[in-house]
């Protein structure tokens, strides 16, 4: 930025003076003007060859995209975003592939009477049984069995609070304890920044300047008390954190509470918490195992328990769990010692399916990145936007699908087999490739490997960072690059053919004609006969958790049965359908989109009825006021009332009712502020 302004305002770069500051307090801007810094060329040339580099590849990859996979010009491919596409590809290709095994849990719950009173505990077989022969061999070898304490092991442990937060390790919390996405939690962070509460919000540090120590440790000694107080000088792992960056922290440590908005208060409190739990002392722990011996048979289970003895961190701060991490359950032990008999109250033996990979979230795809070393912190956020816009990507729920299981349970020297149903696979707000998202990557990965190979990716950042510190010339490094690039990239455009993704499904029962699966301009699709064939060839359009790679012959069949009639309302039939922007229902020359919670196939007359008497009561209540006459409407959008002028909208004043506006007051409102949205009164500005 300062070398711009040189050059904008006619500066020699060489002899100017740049201040830098990372808060924006009085004391930190006083500092930096107090001490100004030369303009580091090195950083410039840095930034130079990220910038150059980045548009090589989506000026010239981006154009081949639009005549090798679709002829629509939103499809872009970057040096970064490709990649991160790539990472979700590949996970759904893992998902996809996987084969879920089933296995036997074993869990009691036991009792034990001393001195009266009635404790008790729970206890797992430590390893996992292969079938269900194996499982009920082992319940049936447990009837009439005693149980008693072979050991009781007893041992300290400690739990050492995480480093302050960077800019990743803030998405990814403010994701699990907030539910942030990435772009919302960077959003508040620019406003608690610009507002003076916390420090600069991009970067990949975790340092703590000894101010910053000095003043958490004196707001945990009079909040908490001394012994709570463990100053700690965390290292930043990464090469590149630049012009010593700290980590993200208040900037006074004594305020609790910043923000203007619920939103901001909320992350400010998060910031904090993190901040002041990384400077204070381990928390101790107290962890028990006790072994179980069974009479009957061979194996042993296992009770675990944990005590905290003193909190520590913990007063203030809990780490999130990652889903990829499993979390261990423990409990409090009752008093035990070797040979105490226990009785069993429960014993259950109970199938359980290996879980696929999970699916990505904003934060854990952060995360991984980071992990690759693809990226930086000022970049995870608009590369996960960006691959989001180009139709790459989707960020959707999936609801999950029932599945027996079957358990087997020891009570009163009974034994039962129950078969049980549970509801599997549902996901939350996870990333999901598209079809065009993976026909995209295949095509980039089988031409253009190079820029997609992780390694290849985090060696440029590796580059990045030697041109920052002056050890590399960057037009050099671009000429490395570029020189092959430009010669794949030719041969790329003379020789690959255009990609379709087509995948043959069978053939048509009633026609003989081949079912093919492919991407169609607006979208995934299945084709009934060839392109050249006499008779046009039939195309339907596929629901919204069906995909390309794994959709079956059968559930294209089904596709063919749209439009369908649905059932009668009077004397007008209700039809379903799949159209250009998803399903519908028709009826009475009028469209319904169908919800998410239903589909085109399988929607019943009942839930249609709903469909359109929901949309026609919308419908009904959309227009407050209208002034034909003046041109002016009061209407009732999605987000609430609002003014219409033409294509021209406008927000009404909180505090107004909508319903009691006469037209002065309304014709106050539109001279007194700018129209919202794609109407803007003066449009984008130019380039």
């Amino acid at each position: 930025i300062s070398w711009h302004l040189c050059e904008v305002l006619g500066i020699d770069p060489l002899t100017a003076k740049r201040i830098v500051f990372h808060e924006i307090t009085k004391s930190a801007i006083q500092k930096a003007v107090k001490e100004p810094r030369n303009i580091d060329l090195n950083l410039v040339n840095a930034q130079q060859a990220r910038r150059v580099l980045d548009r090589i590849v989506g000026f010239e990859l981006s154009p081949l995209l639009w005549k090798k996979v679709s002829l629509s010009r939103s499809l872009s491919a970057g040096r970064v975003q490709s990649v991160a596409v790539r990472v979700l590809a590949e996970r759904e290709e893992e998902i996809n592939n996987f084969e879920s095994v089933s296995s036997y849990k074993v869990a009691a719950l036991l009792d034990i009477d001393k001195d009266g009173k009635t404790s008790s505990l729970k206890a797992e077989l430590a390893s996992k049984l292969d079938d269900e022969a194996a499982a009920k061999a082992f319940i049936d070898g447990c009837v009439g069995a005693v149980f008693s304490v072979d050991n009781v092991s007893v041992k300290p442990g400690k739990r050492t609070p995480s480093a302050p937060f960077t800019t990743s390790t803030l998405q990814q919390e403010a994701s699990s304890k907030l539910g942030y996405s990435v772009s919302r939690t960077m959003l508040i962070a620019q406003k608690l920044y610009e507002e003076g509460h916390i420090t600069y919000m991009r970067t990949d540090s975790v340092n703590l300047s000894e101010t910053a120590i000095d003043a958490a440790a004196k707001e945990i000694e009079s909040s908490y008390g001394k012994e709570y107080v463990q100053s700690r000088r965390f290292k930043t792992k990464s090469g590149s954190a630049q012009e010593a960056h700290e980590a993200i922290r208040p900037t006074f440590m004594e305020n609790h509470t910043a923000g203007a908005s619920s939103d901001e208060q909320k992350l400010y409190k998060l910031i904090w918490r993190r901040t002041l739990a990384s400077q204070m002392a381990d928390a101790k722990l107290e962890k028990t195992t006790v072994t179980i011996d069974i009479s009957t048979r061979k194996e042993q289970l296992q009770a675990k328990g944990e005590v905290i003895l003193f909190d520590g961190f913990l007063k203030l701060y809990t780490e999130s769990v990652s889903e990829d991490e499993d979390a261990e359950e423990s409990g409090i032990i009752p008093p035990l010692q070797s040979g105490d008999e226990l009785s069993l109250r429960e014993m259950l033996a109970t199938e359980r399916f290996s879980k696929h990979p999970p699916r990505y979230t904003e934060a854990s795809l952060v995360k991984k990145l980071e992990e690759l070393g693809i990226g930086r912190p000022s970049t995870y956020a608009p590369t996960i936007s960006t691959i989001q816009k180009r139709g790459y990507v989707e960020k959707r729920d999936k609801e999950g699908t029932p599945r027996e299981y079957v358990q087997y349970s020891l009570r009163d020297k009974q034994v039962e087999k129950e078969i049980l149903t549970e509801n599997t696979g549902a996901e939350k707000a996870k990333l999901f490739p598209t079809d065009l998202g993976i026909l995209v990557n295949g095509f980039l990965t089988e031409h253009f490997g190079q820029i997609l190979d992780y390694g290849f990716t985090a060696s440029v950042e590796q580059q990045f960072d030697n041109i920052s510190i002056g050890e590399i010339n960057w037009p050099e490094m671009i000429r490395e690059f570029y020189d092959p690039f430009s010669k794949t990239l030719k041969e790329t455009e003379e020789n690959a053919q255009r990609v379709k993704g087509e995948r043959l499904l069978g053939t048509d029962p009633e026609s003989g004609k081949p079912i093919k699966a492919l991407m169609g301009r607006y979208g995934p699709m299945v084709m009934i006969g060839e392109a050249e064939d006499e008779e046009k060839p039939k195309f339907a359009g596929l629901l919204k958790d069906q995909n390309l790679q794994s959709i079956t012959l059968e559930e294209a069949l089904k596709l063919f049965d749209l439009p369908r009639k649905v059932g009668s309302i009077g004397e007008e039939d209700v039809i379903a359908a799949i159209g250009r922007f998803g399903p519908f229902l028709k009826y009475k020359g009028k469209f319904y989109s169908i919800p998410k919670t239903y589909d085109a196939i399988s929607i019943n007359m009942t839930e249609a009825e709903e469909v359109i008497k929901a949309k026609d009561e919308r419908d009904a209540n959309v227009t407050i006021h209208n002034w034909e006459s003046e041109g002016i409407q009061v209407l009732n959008g999605r987000y609430g009332p609002y003014i219409k002028v033409g294509k021209l909208n406008y927000n009404i004043p909180k505090g107004e009712e909508a319903q009691s506006l006469d037209l002065d007051r309304v014709k106050e409102i539109i001279a007194e502020t700018e129209p919202t949205g794609k109407g803007r009164r003066f449009g984008k500005k130019g380039k």
